[in-house]
């Protein structure tokens, strides 16, 4: 009985309390409702309006595409359209290309049986034609004249009878210019590619030149009074010969009967600054070496010859002695040490007075010598460097150019025109200083001696006179 009292409570109080409650949260819920309607109605307008969007533009994608299809369709007909007119006009070209082969064919066969031997005549003044340009076209004959060469003749031109006249005529022409001179006016570029106009003079087919220098024409410029440039090295005996004749006040010329060659050998040829930098560094040293040699020796020179000045004036006065000349400082030595010396010591010391003299008057010969030997080995060494160099030079080149090998050797043996330049002045110069420091020293001696043995005259007299004075 309890136990059902108690189920019954429990269920029965639940209940209740819902019943309570259910009023009040019945128009809570209808509130709920109410507010949540409108964001509904919000969000289906939305999606309705982005789904409208998303329509109108695949409409309009669609149309674009649909457009563009029509235009690609529109292009290649009008590509197949072209294509087709090109082969058309392709067609009517071969044809039309086939009826002049044929024509031509048919020309060619007519030309050749009506000509008989005129095609000998076309090879013969062909070849002509063309041997004449090859010799001449770089020639003078055409500077400072109306004469030109003919035109190359084509495999396909025909000879009529103003073309052989025209030839002639410029056969002639050119032989008459061979000895012709002519004065004219013409561009003409100098060496550092300035161009002015100059009066130039032309003789014959042997050269050109202007203002005392020769000329050369450019390769391949068939122009007549153009191309023209002054060569890099005239000689300068060419040169004034040539200004002279320029001038009209000469009768002499030079020329070149080599057509330029010997020019062109003669611009090659290194100056002599050129050369001294061929020897490179031991060049260098050698170059070096013999100034200084020169320049010791020059002073000493100087110094013996100021030696023998005061020598001379010492000599003159023999009993002023002076300390400013080897003589007088000599003497002087010899006069300090007074007479009651033995004559062994007398000559003793004024040995050493003279030896002490002798280093200044021999001072820089030894150095002045070494140099003069060892430039020549130098010289030695630079050309062994430079042969290497050249041997090594053609083991990677070859010996195809044998300018290649002439121009190492010639590099090579510049150390040693160097060395050799240099050692024999400089034997000439210790050679000078040699012997006029012997011919010093000899008059020293010769002094000294005199001096010496007056001395040894005077004692040997004074010792006799007291010997006869005890005798007595």
């Amino acid at each position: 009985m309890s136990t059902w009292k108690s189920l019954r409570s429990r269920v029965l109080a639940p209940m209740l309390m819902l019943t309570i409650a259910l009023p009040g949260l019945v128009p809570a819920a209808l509130a709920q409702e109410d507010d949540a309607s409108p964001s509904l109605e919000q969000m289906l307008e939305s999606l309705r309006t982005d789904s409208e969007a998303a329509e109108a533009r695949d409409r309009e994608r669609l149309s674009a595409l649909v457009d563009d299809r029509t235009a690609l369709r529109d292009a290649v007909e009008k590509a197949e359209a072209e294509r087709d007119d090109a082969r058309q006009r392709r067609d009517e070209l071969e044809a039309t290309q086939t009826r002049q082969r044929a024509a031509l064919e048919d020309v060619n066969q007519r030309r050749h049986d009506e000509a008989g031997d005129l095609d000998g005549v076309f090879d013969v003044v062909q070849g002509q034609i063309g041997e004449l340009r090859d010799a001449l076209g770089d020639s003078w004959l055409t500077v400072g004249t109306q004469t030109t060469l003919p035109a190359r003749l084509d495999d396909d031109a025909i000879i009529d009878t103003q073309t052989l006249e025209n030839l002639g005529r410029t056969f002639a022409a050119l032989t008459a210019e061979t000895g012709r001179g002519v004065r004219f006016e013409a561009p003409i570029a100098d060496a550092e590619g300035n161009i002015e106009q100059r009066e130039a003079v032309r003789l014959g087919d042997f050269l050109a030149f202007s203002g005392g220098k020769l000329l050369r024409r450019d390769a391949g410029n068939q122009a007549g009074e153009t191309g023209l440039r002054v060569v890099s090295h005239t000689p300068q005996e060419a040169r004034e010969a040539l200004q002279s004749f320029q001038q009209g006040g000469g009768e002499r010329v030079v020329f070149d009967p080599t057509q330029g060659n010997v020019l062109d050998a003669l611009a090659q040829q290194p100056s002599l600054w050129e050369r001294f930098q061929q020897g490179g560094a031991v060049g260098y040293v050698i170059v070096v070496l013999g100034l200084a040699g020169l320049l010791v020796a020059l002073a000493q020179y100087v110094y013996l010859l100021m030696v023998s000045l005061r020598l001379r004036r010492q000599l003159r006065t023999p009993d002023a002695l002076r300390s400013d000349n080897p003589l007088g400082r000599v003497l002087g030595r010899f006069a300090a040490l007074g007479h009651d010396h033995a004559p062994e010591a007398l000559e003793a010391r004024l040995d050493e007075a003279l030896l002490a003299e002798k280093p200044r008057l021999e001072r820089g010969q030894p150095l002045v010598k070494l140099m003069a030997a060892v430039a020549p080995l130098l010289g030695l060494l630079g050309t062994v460097t430079g042969m290497i160099g050249t041997f090594q030079a053609i083991t990677v080149f070859g010996t195809g150019d044998p300018q290649l090998m002439a121009g190492g050797i010639s590099q090579a043996l510049v150390t040693t025109v160097l060395g050799l330049i240099v050692a024999v002045p400089l034997l000439f110069v210790h050679t000078a200083l040699s012997s006029r420091s012997r011919e010093l020293l000899g008059t020293l001696e010769g002094r000294a001696s005199a001096v010496l043995a007056e001395h040894l005259e005077a004692s040997h007299g004074h010792t006799r006179t007291q010997a006869d004075v005890h005798a007595r």
